[in-house]
């Protein structure tokens, strides 16, 4: 398709006149089906109108520019820690944005000098100059290189950040794209190296080659030097499967090729391949994740009970066993207390990292296999009470690069080396003094007894209910940790910083759905069971004022994606709670969804709307359905963008036209790039957190706009 229009930071509010009737119609048809038109004239033109209306407002909301100006400094600070990518070798990779380079520079250094501190950066490919060279929005979407040479890569770049890419051969030795090499045009591909010569790809073939849910079905094998429509058939997937996919991993020296068909979001089958290219199907059960090889032996992440093997517990087969047709039972790797859930996993040529969950805080654990069915475990020395994030791991010098950090805390970089012994690399500086700030942890009990973690954030001596931004997801097995208050990854940034240095408080809201105790705490609100993801968010909401953090209609719901969803429940049951909802990026229309991009591939998590049992259930909730005339909302602010390929705009665009037709006010930001993450580069990140900021100051403390 042609690269949309850009539109320069925009946003809208109710004063944006609506370009349709909001009444329905006779026959009880959507009347606001044409804003699904992504690209269609009227629906882009009403864009706009919403646009230009809130960007009028919020622009000029007092501390505008200077929140934008923050930001902006804050997101492209070159002091920001250089995360590891990926480790190749000997050589470790990383993406890095500043102000020159919002797009990016990928970039290497040695493995020797990265831990050493002072890392020789050396310039692969610079983004931002490639897509000016070409004329493309290019956004970076990873490279694929060939173990153990790494020479031979596989570059994936998106046009403005959809989820759909498009797969290019570069060679790290020459820095060059591979003239006549292979190359990939736009979709949402699954690649990977059979050899130098041979590539296994999924992608869009044409009719019939995509799944319901919009990815590949088909995996052929694509010899270099022939045209890709010759490739020879590997493996089909059903139509009504979400899609197939297909991954390499490296046991020491040894590279296996894995291919697995995605039945749906939580289900799979898997196969390890053999001699001569013949697939052998793995023992896992559907609902289990491969997690890595390692010394022989194949890691599985069990997300229902196997035999004695409990859920959340990580477990393992020998590879020899399975390649020879024999798997035998699994054995018993690593099982979790019951405060604790396993959130990550990966592997390095003779150790096991864990990321753990202990309460909603961060553990590293390295174990070191002892014999066939028993291993070492040792606890890494990293700061309590912090959020861990496992970012990297150097194979042969067995090694885990993770990162710690709070609310509070700035993140710090840590090489763990074979011993299990932490090196501090790099700490980002403090944005703010943290001593003026106090991070709790509360547990607020929901309407079936539960008790529900979450994070608090606020000034020191702060008496009396303030406002409170409430953040949450609650879906797809994702926890939610705290991170440092200037870069919460999904609330656009240094928001959370500025709202908590005007005297306000900050949560992060643990709520069912997610992954923070395991299988069981997802579970609990899968399909039917939704609405207890809901009640979660109700009582979080509902502590603040009985502790007397905040009042009703102080407080401000935030959510992205499926928290999106929830964002969009909570405005619409409890109206009377919440003064303000940041709908990022929703789903919202849940009548429509699995029709609507890849809306199908999540039916697992909310049932089929096709299905009238499941309707039941997903109609209580559905925000799009449940607003009601006359009743009176909070105005809500929606952000998205455009080139969403994952969740579609027309989710965010039909809910704002309805509750704007029944004449609640409305703020709408929708962005022309960015894909599902929103935001292309900092500049606009920057701009969004501000506006964020302006909303939630003139919808919870009654600020306006300079006259």
């Amino acid at each position: 398709m042609p690269a949309p229009r850009k539109i320069k930071f925009a946003a809208a509010i109710a004063a944006a006149p609506l370009l349709v009737a909001a009444t329905g119609t006779a026959s009880g048809a959507d009347p606001f089906l044409w804003l699904e038109d992504i690209h269609g004239e009227r629906a882009l033109q009403q864009v706009e109108t919403w646009n230009a209306a809130t960007d009028k407002t919020l622009r000029a909301m007092p501390g505008f520019e200077t929140d934008r100006a923050a930001a902006f400094s804050i997101l492209t600070d070159e002091s920001h820690i250089a995360a590891p990518g990926t480790v190749m070798g000997d050589v470790v990779t990383n993406l890095w944005r500043d102000k020159a380079n919002p797009r990016g520079v990928w970039r290497e250094a040695s493995l020797a000098s990265f831990t050493a501190g002072k890392p020789e950066w050396k310039t692969l490919i610079d983004v931002d100059a490639l897509g000016k060279a070409e004329g493309k929005s290019w956004v970076w979407h990873g490279a694929d290189c060939l173990a153990p040479e790494y020479v031979r890569c596989l570059v994936s770049l998106s046009p403005g950040g959809s989820d759909a890419d498009v797969v290019r051969e570069w060679n790290r030795k020459t820095g060059t794209f591979v003239e006549g090499g292979f190359t990939l045009p736009q979709a949402k591909s699954r690649v990977t190296w059979a050899d130098a010569d041979t590539l296994l790809v999924a992608t869009d073939y044409g009719e019939g080659s995509l799944t319901t849910s919009g990815y590949p079905r088909i995996l052929k094998r694509w010899k270099r030097g022939t045209p890709l429509a010759s490739a020879s058939l590997v493996k089909e997937a059903g139509a009504q499967d979400m899609g197939l996919g297909v991954f390499t991993a490296m046991d020491a020296k040894v590279r296996r090729t894995f291919v697995t068909v995605n039945k749906s979001f939580y289900t799979k089958d898997m196969w390890v391949e053999g001699k001569d290219g013949k697939l052998i199907a793995l023992p896992l059960p559907e609902s289990a994740d491969f997690e890595g090889l390692i010394d022989g032996k194949l890691i599985a992440f069990l997300n229902k009970p196997l035999g004695t093997h409990p859920a959340g517990a990580l477990v393992s087969w020998t590879l020899a066993d399975i390649l020879a047709g024999k798997p035998g039972e699994p054995v018993s790797v690593y099982a979790p207390e019951k405060s604790q859930a396993i959130e990550s996993v990966t592997t390095t040529d003779h150790a096991l990292w864990i990321k753990l969950l202990d309460d909603v805080s961060g553990r590293l654990l390295q174990l070191v296999p002892r014999d066939e069915t028993t291993w070492s475990v040792t606890t890494v020395a990293l700061p309590d009470n912090a959020t861990i994030s496992l970012d990297a791991a150097a194979d042969k010098a067995d090694m885990a690069f993770v990162t710690a950090q709070s609310f509070l805390q700035p993140p710090t970089l840590y090489a763990v080396d074979a011993s299990g012994t932490p090196k501090a690399l790099q700490s980002l500086p403090a944005k703010f003094d943290a001593s003026a700030f106090t991070l709790e942890q509360h547990f607020a009990t929901s309407k079936d007894g539960t008790r529900v973690p979450y994070f608090l954030a606020r000034k020191k001596g702060t008496s009396g209910p303030v406002p409170a931004l409430v953040h949450a997801y609650g879906g797809f097995r994702a926890a939610q940790t705290p991170t440092y208050l200037t870069t919460e990854p999904y609330r656009a940034g240094p928001l959370a910083m500025f709202w908590v240095s005007d005297g306000n408080a900050y949560v992060l809201a643990n709520i069912r759905g997610g992954g923070e105790y395991g299988p069981a705490w997802h579970d609990a609100a899968l399909r039917e069971n939704r609405q207890r993801a809901y009640e979660d968010l109700y009582a979080v909401s509902e502590d603040l004022v009985a502790r007397g953090i905040s009042a009703r209609g102080k407080i401000a719901v935030s959510g992205r994606s499926n928290g999106g969803l929830m964002a969009g429940v909570a405005l619409t049951q409890r109206p009377d709670l919440y003064g303000a909802a940041i709908i990022g990026s929703p789903l919202l229309d849940m009548k429509r969804y699995s029709h609507m991009l890849a809306g199908a591939s999540w039916m697992a998590e909310y049932g089929d709307p096709d299905v009238p049992g499941d309707w039941a259930f997903i109609k209580t909730y559905s925000p799009y359905q449940n607003v009601k005339k006359g009743t009176h909302y909070p105005a809500p602010f929606f952000y998205l963008s455009t080139e969403d390929d994952r969740v579609h705009p027309g989710h965010a665009r039909k809910m704002a036209a309805r509750l704007q037709g029944y004449g609640n006010p409305v703020f709408y930001h929708e962005y022309r790039e960015g894909g599902h993450s929103v935001g292309a580069d900092p500049a606009e990140d920057a701009v969004r957190a501000a506006m964020l900021h302006a909303y939630l100051k003139y919808n919870l403390e009654g600020v306006r706009p300079a006259s």
